[in-house]
């Protein structure tokens, strides 16, 4: 079977919205730009509010990086708690902590409030340490969050062997705040839900001016534009144009995704037999996980758009028979890749350029609660102005030096791992 470049999750959500481009002027309170889960949130939580919004996204709802990813509804972020709050201050840093340790039941509130049929799953997540240090790593970080109240627990010996499906797992740290979901379908269901409560919603509709019109602003497109008091970019990885310097403060990097055709039942129940998604402690990083349908997903940095589909076969079966030797050979039916905004620190960034005028880049790969989170803060301080209502304060924007340069330097590092993956050099 050849490997086809498409996107898994748009093939298992049929029913995406494609609304029409912007033509002439709207006029609302906060036009939000990018319909991915930060701004879809956002708008989402404005409306909630009885604020008058208004989405601009330049393709459809999901196109980017929050309708590509892998899905996992994860606590906190790569960085351990004591370090967050080493690098922030305690009182920052237990902020964010908090707000994102719960950000898993934000989103599943959402989606029981709205009823998005996403293939939500809360049985939690699965960090796999692939060697001592990795096990080592996951010890510290367990004794950091049980610290702070959290659900979590080291699993070793058979109680791993048994989560993991896989011998090849000494430790797994499970997290039973998180858990796993279509992340297009959860887009779909974000944006129908931003529609059903009055929101406009336009597609193809990539912004191509933001200029300051007495005490609103001017948000132009091709075809038209939209007068508001107050803006939202949510744009992130995939900002484009030159109406604004966000894209100067991150340097994009990419995540491919091989899926494989559906696996019989029994073959499908030796992948991580509890439905937990799971990722590994390389630093750079396998993903593994399943769908509703008994595929297995296999994910890792980098941009598989530059590589062929042969090298890809090539590492996904290494990565599956490795963890899963007593599969049958898998047949792998689709690839895609989405498109990461990273930053030196792997922390994000909030900025405020201009009052009324918010952004954030930064999520270094969290896309699914971070967004959600990020979204309603945004919501809550437009509305109130109290800076309490963010994860963390605003920065200044500081555009990277080197973009190109450091985007060009991680992609050949991650490259030629995978390249001694595939040559059975290392795993």
């Amino acid at each position: 079977m050849p490997l086809r470049e498409e996107c898994l999750w748009e093939k298992l959500t049929p029913q995406r919205p494609d609304n029409t481009a912007l033509r002439g002027e709207v006029k609302v309170d906060v036009c939000v730009i990018g319909a991915g889960f930060t701004g879809l949130s956002a708008a989402l939580h404005l409306l909630e509010k009885g604020k008058s919004v208004c989405v601009l996204e330049a393709h459809r709802a999901g196109h980017g990086g929050s309708g590509r990813n892998v899905g996992l509804v994860n606590a906190g972020m790569w960085i351990p708690p004591d370090e967050i709050e080493a690098g922030f201050g305690e009182a920052v840093g237990s902020q964010l902590n908090r707000m994102l340790g719960g950000a898993p039941a934000l989103v599943f509130s959402l989606v029981d409030k709205y009823n998005i049929d996403c293939q939500l799953r809360r049985e939690g997540t699965l960090h796999m340490a692939h060697n001592a240090k990795g096990e080592a790593d996951l010890r510290s970080r367990e004794q950091q969050w049980k610290r702070r109240g959290a659900p979590v627990e080291l699993l070793t010996g058979k109680a791993c062997e048994q989560a993991t499906g896989t011998q090849k797992i000494a430790a797994a740290l499970l997290d039973r705040r998180a858990g796993t979901l279509n992340p297009m379908a959860y887009v779909t269901g974000l944006a129908n839900a931003v529609k059903g409560l009055g929101g406009q919603m336009f597609d193809h509709s990539p912004v191509t001016r933001l200029e300051r019109q007495g005490s609103n602003w001017s948000v132009q497109t091709e075809h038209g534009s939209v007068l508001a008091e107050q803006v939202v970019i949510a744009s992130n990885a995939y900002t484009e144009g030159d109406w604004t310097e966000l894209k100067r403060n991150f340097f994009p990097g990419y995540y491919y995704q091989v899926a494989s055709v559906p696996l019989t039942e029994d073959a499908a129940q030796q992948i991580l037999p509890g439905g937990q998604g799971s990722w590994d402690t390389r630093q750079v990083l396998s993903s593994i996980r399943r769908d509703k349908e008994g595929r297995l997903l296999l994910g890792s940095l980098g941009n598989g758009n530059q590589k062929p589909t042969w090298f890809l076969k090539a590492w996904a079966d290494r990565v599956q028979q490795h963890y899963f030797p007593n599969l049958q050979p898998v047949e792998w039916e689709c690839t895609w890749t989405g498109r990461i905004a990273f930053t030196p620190d792997h922390l994000m960034r909030l900025f405020e350029p201009a009052p009324g005028l918010v952004a954030v880049t930064g999520y270094n790969g969290r896309g699914v609660t971070t967004g959600t989170v990020v979204g309603k803060a945004f919501a809550d301080y437009l509305c109130h102005g109290n800076p309490q209502a963010l994860p963390i304060p605003f920065a200044p924007m500081q555009p990277l030096a080197g973009v190109g340069l450091r985007s060009c330097l991680y992609e050949a590092g991650f490259s030629l791992y995978h390249a001694g993956q595939c040559l059975r050099i290392v795993i």
